[in-house]
């Protein structure tokens, strides 16, 4: 699944929300990527990074069914210990998200694939927000503030990445609308 013109000790790592704009380790390639059998939601209680336990706001996570595009960073073997122990801090505080190899499919033209690291939401975990409608998590990113920074910059970031790379989703850029527009 690598591609023969990296060395195999090189990693790759998929960003579908925040590694897409804020990735925070370094990389040897950025490629637009497609991971088939997951999508995109704004579907995890977040207690640390964008919200509170008193006030928990919404980050995304990797939901099964579907597909997600988003940036794949290939990381040099030599840096691979320090990012993979950089993403484990970052992904992995309260265990909501699942960390797995996954082939993703990438978008530069080279028909490549690679196996990828991916964080995919756990869904029996209590931060998994199942079935909230786009009223209540407006409410919920509108009103949380994390040790990262406020949720409504998070979701204003990732849906400006997303517009950047050509991508509309609906669910998301009504939230980001609603709080642009200062909505309640």
């Amino acid at each position: 699944m690598n591609d023969p013109s990296h060395p195999a000790h090189d990693h790759w790592v998929f960003g579908y929300g925040s590694l897409m704009w804020n990735p925070g380790f370094p990389f040897a390639e950025r490629v637009e990527a497609r991971l088939i059998g997951a999508h995109r939601a704004l579907c995890v209680y977040s207690f640390h990074h964008r919200g509170t336990q008193q006030q928990p706001g919404l980050v995304l996570g990797l939901d099964l069914g579907g597909s997600c595009r988003g940036v794949a960073y290939r990381v040099a073997g030599a840096d691979w210990h320090e990012t993979h122990a950089y993403l484990t801090a970052r992904e992995q505080i309260s265990g909501v998200y699942r960390e797995s190899a996954r082939r993703i499919h990438l978008l530069d033209g080279s028909q490549r694939e690679a196996a990828a690291v991916v964080y995919l939401v756990d869904r029996a975990h209590p931060q998994y927000a199942k079935g909230l409608d786009l009223e209540a998590q407006f409410r919920l990113v509108r009103a949380a503030h994390g040790k990262s920074g406020a949720n409504r910059d998070y979701v204003l970031s990732t849906v400006g990445e997303l517009k950047a790379m050509g991508i509309i989703d609906p669910g998301l850029g009504w939230i980001a609308h609603k709080l642009r527009e200062g909505h309640e």
